[in-house]
């Protein structure tokens, strides 16, 4: 995972007021997760917690949060004194999570993204795994691997651009560049594609995996109408995941996992399946 959030964690907090933030990604992801009412949850690259708040406040029972950036578990828990909501917030690193109390849901926005090659993909995916209890659910929102991105058309108006620095392939970065009011900031991911992430989701134990594509909630749309959205959609470079854990898998950490530190939906989404035409995936095993 190559980039640091230590030196951006304020920056990246501003950006998720971003109108494509909430109108698009948060209505969307929160659409997928649906009714967290009683579930425990553990909410992986989670940042400064602006998802994680989100599922507590909507009733989810136990709720934690996983980040590998220290100072954004720093903000996070400045939040938590602030909201007082009863979540645990630890520095860690996704791919050797292994608790010993499993969770109903892992939702994690923008993880695996982050994977420099399949190697690293599928320790992330193992470790979401482990996290999970049988027939667990995984929601994520990730850069979209079936976007063409060297020939996408510009996101400024929205906020951000994306630029692709050297030849597209497996492994290719991908650089995301925020604009605020003070100034720009990026970020670094990298592109692997769809057959890479249902190999290794499948070799982690999901049986269901579900791509869904952005939509943008009735308030985004009355406020700026479907014109606006129009090249956000058409050309989504982030895509929803909804992926289910077998049941009665089996959990294992490697040795090379074990060795890692550890730092201080719903009918919609079925709906949304059918009218985007995708369907259901098994993952390769």
């Amino acid at each position: 995972m190559s980039t640091n959030y230590d030196p951006i964690a304020e920056q990246y907090q501003r950006a998720k007021q971003q109108l494509w933030r909430s109108f698009v990604e948060s209505y969307t992801l929160m659409e997928l997760i649906g009714d967290p009412t009683g579930l425990s949850v553990i909410d992986l690259a989670c940042g400064e917690g602006f998802y994680t708040r989100k599922l507590r406040q909507l009733g989810a029972h136990r709720v934690r949060g996983a980040d590998l950036s220290g100072a954004m578990i720093d903000l996070a828990r400045a939040q938590e004194a602030h909201h007082q909501l009863g979540i645990e917030y630890i520095a860690a690193d996704a791919r050797a999570l292994n608790p010993s109390d499993k969770v109903d849901l892992v939702v994690a926005a923008y993880l695996l993204n982050y994977a420099q090659d399949p190697g690293e993909l599928q320790a992330m995916c193992d470790g979401v795994s482990r996290c999970l209890r049988p027939g667990g659910r995984f929601v994520t929102v990730n850069a979209n691997p079936l976007l063409h991105f060297p020939t996408a058309p510009s996101y400024r108006k929205y906020g951000f651009e994306t630029q692709v620095p050297s030849l597209w392939r497996e492994g290719a970065p991908i650089r995301w560049i925020f604009h605020l009011s003070d100034g720009a900031f990026e970020v670094e991911n990298h592109h692997l594609n769809r057959d890479s992430h249902e190999t290794a989701l499948g070799r982690a134990g999901f049986q269901t995996i579900r791509w869904l594509p952005p939509r943008v909630s009735p308030e985004g749309l009355t406020r700026h109408g479907m014109s606006y959205w129009r090249d956000l959609l058409e050309y989504p470079p982030f895509i929803f995941m909804e992926c289910v854990k077998a049941a009665g898998d089996r959990d294992t950490i490697p040795d090379s996992l074990a060795k890692l530190p550890l730092g201080n939906a719903s009918r919609e989404a079925s709906r949304q399946s059918r009218q985007s035409g995708t369907k259901p995936k098994r993952g390769s095993s």
